[in-house]
């Protein structure tokens, strides 16, 4: 593949995610994205075939982007939730809208897995053991997290600030720091609401 491929690819890409960003998948059309590519729809098709074969291809780059940014959190650079925020930052238009119709399970999915590994490292230094599997957890945390992406616009307004801006963006990721160094819980309280969940689910 030639060079100029290699940047046709790249450009056809990158105006799918803006696309679909501001149209959803089903309101963006291949005219449509070939013409903010700067490309014919042929060559489009060329080199993506369907419009659902391009998401697919938006979807793998996130999950590529993750998955390096997940390395280098490995060396100490970083954390599950630091990697996600910054891995959705730039495309959170497009990850927004895919998430509200149903997409983008391939990037959900890998940060599961990603977030079940850290959960499952970081479960060897816990003094309590946890109630359910690294894989929950990871889910759970990982809906919690893309969840600003959808609620940008009433966590912005309820910070004060606009979270994706630099400024929103320290403010973010200090919370997230906080929250995850200082637990709401005490180890005590935790097992007292587990034993009244325990209670409910066994009368």
């Amino acid at each position: 593949m030639s060079s100029d491929d290699l940047t046709a690819r790249a450009r056809i890409r990158d105006a799918a995610l803006r696309q679909f960003g501001e149209h959803g998948f089903e309101g963006a059309t291949i005219r449509g994205i070939a013409q903010a590519a700067g490309v014919s729809s042929g060559l489009l098709r060329h080199h993506f075939g369907s419009k659902q074969d391009l998401r697919d291809v938006c979807d793998a780059h996130l999950v590529d982007l993750l998955r390096r940014l997940d390395e280098q959190a490995l060396t100490g650079h970083g954390n599950p939730v630091a990697a996600a925020r910054i891995a959705v930052g730039p495309y959170r238009a497009y990850l927004a809208r895919a998430l509200v119709e149903g997409g983008a399970a391939a990037l959900f999915d890998e940060m599961v897995e990603l977030g079940a590994r850290w959960h499952a490292a970081a479960d060897r230094d816990r003094p309590d053991p946890p109630s359910v599997a690294p894989e929950v957890r990871a889910a759970v945390s990982t809906a919690m997290a893309l969840s600003i992406t959808v609620l940008h616009e009433h966590l912005s307004r309820a910070l004060g600030v606009e979270v994706f801006s630099p400024e929103g963006d320290g403010l973010l990721a200090r919370a997230l720091i906080d929250l995850y160094a200082h637990p709401v819980l005490s180890a005590e309280d935790a097992r007292k609401a587990l034993e009244e969940i325990e209670r409910h689910e066994n009368p």
